[in-house]
Order: C-alpha cells, then sequence, then structure tokens
C-alpha cells in the first residue's frame, strides 16, 4: 500500500520501530477514488479513522441509496460516530439488522447478570462492577466468524470520563518497515477466550462451552474483501500466539505489533454524550474503553453483527 508521505520509522538495533516525524497512511487504497457523500454530512476526526455522521436518523427506514453511502463511509473511515440519535433499543436493533445476522455472545451472561434480549448486551458499569475492557482488542476474535462491526448506543455517561478509542489497524499495516511485513504477511495466529472470558467463569461452564468454541486460528494481515485493504488482525486481549515459531519469535512479533498500534498517529477518541451511537468495523480497527470513571455510572447497549471467515494474503 501507498502512504502519502514515506514513513519515518528507522530501525535501530534495540527497537525495530523507531520513528519520529510524519507517519500518514492513505485513508482508502490507491485504488479508490472517493467520492462525495450525498445524502449525509461527514465531519472528519482524524486523517484516517473516526468521522462524523450528522443529517440522519438511525431509527427510520434508510434507503438503498443512504445504506450504500454508509457502506462506503465505514470502509472509509472505520468507524462512523452520530450525535442526538433518540432511538429506543428496537430501533437500535433494527438499524443493526440491515448490516447482516445478530451475534448472541454466549459469555456476557456470567459478567453482566440481568440480560434481557440475547443480541442486545447491557454493558453497565458503577460502583459495583467497574470498567474491564481497557485493553486494545477487536471484538470475538476466538470465533470463527469474527464479528462483522458493532454498534454501541449510550444510555447513561458518566459527567467525566469514559470515553472510547479505536486505532486503524489498515494505517498501521501500511506503516510497517517492509521488513517486518515480509516476516508477518504468511503467518497465522491462535485466538481463543480461555485466558481472558474463561479465567472469569465457573470452572464447569467454560468446560460445557470449551466444545463449542475451540482455539481458532487467523491469518495475521487479514484482507478486507470489498477493498483489498490489508490490515493487522491480531490483539493482546484473545492473540495466544503465532503459529510455526518460536515461543521467543512469536513473543517478540506479538508485542512488536501491538505496541505498533497503540500510537496515536492511528487513533480517534470519542467523548461520549448521551444518545450518541458509534458504529466500528471489527475487522479493521480495534478498540479500548478508558476504564476511568470509577464509580460513576455508565451504560451502553451494544449490538454485534455476524461476520466471515478471516482471509489472508494470497
Amino acid at each position: 500500500m501507498a502512504v502519502l508521505f514515506p514513513t519515518t520509522i528507522h530501525p535501530i538495533p534495540t527497537d525495530p520501530l523507531a520513528a519520529y516525524g510524519p507517519l500518514v497512511a492513505l485513508r482508502n487504497p490507491e485504488s479508490v477514488e472517493p467520492e462525495p457523500y450525498t445524502n449525509f454530512s461527514v465531519k472528519k476526526i482524524t486523517p484516517t479513522i473516526g468521522a462524523e455522521i450528522s443529517g440522519l436518523r438511525l431509527g427510520g427506514d434508510l434507503s438503498d441509496e443512504v445504506m450504500n453511502d454508509l457502506r462506503r463511509a465505514l470502509l472509509e473511515w472505520k468507524v462512523l460516530f452520530f450525535r442526538d440519535q433518540d432511538i429506543d433499543r428496537a430501533e437500535h436493533r433494527a438499524f443493526a439488522e440491515q448490516w447482516g445476522a445478530l451475534e448472541q455472545h454466549p459469555f456476557f451472561k456470567f459478567f453482566q447478570p440481568g440480560q434481557t434480549d440475547a443480541d442486545v448486551t447491557t454493558l453497565a458499569k458503577d460502583a459495583m462492577v467497574g470498567g474491564v475492557e481497557n485493553n486494545w482488542h477487536n471484538d470475538v476474535t476466538w470465533h470463527e466468524f469474527p464479528s462483522f462491526a458493532a454498534v454501541l448506543r449510550a444510555v447513561e455517561v458518566p459527567e467525566v470520563g469514559g470515553d472510547t478509542l479505536w486505532a486503524d489497524t489498515a494505517a498501521a499495516y501500511d506503516l510497517l518497515p517492509q521488513g517486518i511485513k515480509d516476516r508477518i504477511d504468511p503467518l497465522v495466529a491462535e485466538h481463543d477466550w480461555i485466558n481472558s472470558f474463561g479465567k472469569s467463569m465457573p470452572a464447569e461452564s467454560v468446560e460445557a462451552l470449551r466444545p463449542q468454541f475451540p482455539a481458532v486460528q487467523h491469518p495475521i494481515v487479514r484482507v478486507i474483501p470489498e477493498s483489498g485493504r490489508r490490515v493487522l488482525f491480531v490483539n493482546m486481549t484473545f492473540t495466544q500466539r503465532i503459529i510455526g515459531v518460536s515461543e521467543e519469535e512469536s513473543n517478540e512479533l506479538l508485542t512488536l505489533l501491538y505496541r505498533h498500534i497503540n500510537r496515536p498517529e492511528f487513533q480517534v477518541r470519542l467523548k461520549w454524550e448521551p444518545n450518541t451511537v458509534a458504529f466500528w468495523d471489527n475487522r479493521a480497527c480495534q478498540h479500548y474503553a478508558a476504564s476511568d470513571y470509577f464509580p460513576e455510572r455508565r451504560v451502553m447497549d451494544r449490538i454485534s453483527i455476524v461476520g466471515d471467515r478471516p482471509v489472508g494474503i494470497v
């Protein structure tokens, strides 16, 4: 992938990702010709990731023309923000259903009691339940078919804190040194839930669910089929190891990639307000929920959309 400015990552013996100066990636692949959006307004938040969409109510019936523009915007910006969306749970679900089958998360009932719907997860945090999502991750990569996207709606937010951040893993891949790309392009990694969700679940529940959700393998570099864009598809929450290399090399490469994804140049940060909705492409970005608001209350409703099997570089 080409970049707007030659990468200024200058490997040194003790740090293969030493960098200074501009780190600027393309927002779209070179093959995509930018077109204006005619069905809503788009305000970019950073150069490559995150855009605020206005002039659209998610709870209404959206035409094919509007949906096509939203698909294009999601591919371009990876995460879309919608303010002042006074929609209820049924409208939230109806919007998500236009993108595909809805996901039923098998583990949240163990961590967030009182869930009333299989396809809408209420994430309620307060003085009794602190936020634990403050780690960079793609959702559900332990599944054979990881989530395509997620729609998160703010129900109740603290006065300050509780922001969510997203990292552009397409830009992160583009700005890797070629030598590192050559090493990781053909590799696959193992993803599992045992060392995350499994650590806090009753042993009998882990044993019952394990046959349904065994460890899976996905390419480290995933290709987005609609655009051909290459993205990094490993995360510190669910990725266990790289297959076919030594433990030492696996740890070295994963640590390097996680650090690279964490660069501020690849990030966008959302300050939530009531009735704000975030919609992101789970294939092309990671997210991190800042847990700095305890013991204040923060309530979010999330719906995830079923994805397909990740495909690597052919």
